[in-house]
């Protein structure tokens, strides 16, 4: 009985320690970093007032967990939208409150942070976010910048976004300890004014080379091969087959694809109401809700590994 009783109590402090020992394998204490780029629904318009009370928990827990900076589109001000804290909603411009009818809003990051928060509620993340509405891949996006490519999309005067996008992650990043942070993803979602031909044929046709040329750069930059690279399907049927082109073609790069019927699994609907006469068409609270939630999914079904 006596030693029974010794190998029982050895099982169970084996086990224990196995354990604590699996645990401290698997959590880094390396800051977690996510990459966020794109136009106007990267911005993000959704209604920030639908969120629910249980939601609002799950942001609270997720905040201590998740640090952002945010740098949003200039448009009709001097300077930019900016925010350096914890993850949370957007107190945006007048312009965008009464063309959404919003107070506050938020972009794919919110949901995609409280998801990631749930799965990994001891890793600390940063997600540094740069977005700016209306903009093109093939002009101010363009890591090939030119002002002859810029002006074709009418961008000649909107900052060179690929630099800018560089120059804000780096200034974030060199406030951290050099071994102290991993970056484990970026986000992407572009393609609506690279879409269409008033500016002729080019910015549609070259999407995959330049979408191409974007993740290549940023790899290089941030000497990260295989840095996993998250594309939501947006834009015409050509843009988003010129993403699948690229995904087929880059290792590590996932196009998320969007259900456009009401009843489809991944349907992200959009404000109904007119502004100014054109419809706002901007992702509502449950389209970006649904948005984020399928960039978690989908980094947490390809790429999870990359944080355990």
């Amino acid at each position: 009985m006596n030693r029974l009783y010794v190998f029982f109590v050895i099982f169970i402090f084996n086990n224990v320690v196995f354990s604590q020992v699996q645990e401290i394998v698997s959590h880094s204490d390396k800051i977690k970093v996510f990459l966020l780029a794109g136009q106007s629904n990267m911005d993000g318009r959704g209604d920030a007032s639908k969120i629910t009370k249980e939601e609002k928990k799950l942001l609270k827990l997720a905040q201590n967990n998740i640090s952002y900076y945010y740098k949003g589109t200039t448009n009709n001000i001097k300077e930019p939208i900016i925010q350096d804290g914890v993850l949370d909603v957007t107190d945006p411009w007048e312009y965008v409150k009464n063309k959404f009818r919003i107070e506050k809003c938020f972009g794919p990051e919110l949901f995609f942070g409280i998801e990631l928060a749930k799965q990994y509620p001891k890793e600390k993340f940063l997600f540094i976010k740069r977005s700016e509405g209306g903009t093109s891949l093939y002009g101010a996006w363009n890591p090939n910048w030119t002002l002859e490519k810029a002006q074709i999309k009418e961008e000649g005067h909107k900052p060179k976004l690929y630099q800018d996008f560089i120059n804000v992650v780096d200034s974030q990043l060199e406030k951290l300890q050099p071994d102290s942070y991993e970056i484990v993803g970026m986000l992407w979602v572009q393609g609506e004014s690279d879409s269409g031909n008033r500016h002729g044929p080019l910015p549609t046709e070259t999407y995959a080379e330049n979408l191409t040329s974007l993740i290549q750069k940023v790899r290089v930059h941030y000497k990260v091969d295989d840095l996993p690279f998250l594309l939501l399907g947006v834009g015409s049927n050509k843009v988003i087959n010129k993403m699948k082109e690229t995904s087929l073609n880059l290792s590590n790069v996932t196009l998320i694809e969007r259900s456009l019927k009401s009843d489809g699994e991944n349907y992200t609907p959009r404000y109904t109401h007119n502004w100014n006469g054109k419809p706002a068409n901007h992702y509502n609270y449950v389209g970006m809700k649904k948005i984020g939630q399928l960039f978690y999914e989908n980094y947490f079904k390809f790429y999870g590994d990359y944080i355990k």
